[in-house]
Parts: structure tokens; sequence; C-alpha cells
């Protein structure tokens, strides 16, 4: 992904634009990222993928036994306390 601070992208917009048709472009501004540029094509695709996300109900028997039955590592064992 290509960098630019905000005053990098308003000097040199056109540079910016062509580079956002091929790969987004992230704008900082104080050294935090505040925006990404990127085409219309990429943006449609990320709109469409996020309507294709489905209901946890949905899901197959199979992944949810597997979920259930999943064991976490013994060093997160701290994150159960979050959870009652």
């Amino acid at each position: 992904m290509t960098h630019a601070t905000a005053q990098q992208f308003q000097r040199n917009f056109g540079e910016y634009q062509h580079q956002a048709r091929r790969e987004p472009v992230e704008i900082t501004r104080h050294g935090r990222r505040e925006l990404v540029l990127m085409s219309a094509e990429r943006y449609d695709w990320l709109l469409a993928a996020a309507k294709r996300s489905h209901a946890v109900e949905d899901l197959p028997d199979t992944i949810i036994e597997a979920v259930r039955s999943a064991k976490m590592d013994k060093r997160h064992n701290h994150l159960d306390k979050l959870m009652k």
C-alpha cells in the first residue's frame, strides 16, 4: 500500500489518484492514519464482499462444532475473566 501525508497528497493529487487505481493509498495526518483512497472498482468489490457475509446461524454444523471444541493456548487464560 502506498503511504502519503495529507500535505503530500494535496500537492500531488494527480499522482496519488493514478496510484489509487492500482492499489489503495493510505493518507496520514499528524502521523495518524486518516483516510484511504482507492479505485471505485475496489470500493464496489469491498461493498459486495461485505454483503456476502453470513450470520453465525447459517454456518455449517461442522464449523460450529470446530469452534465449540477449539482450545485456546494457556497463555491466554487471563482472557476468560473478561467473559464473566
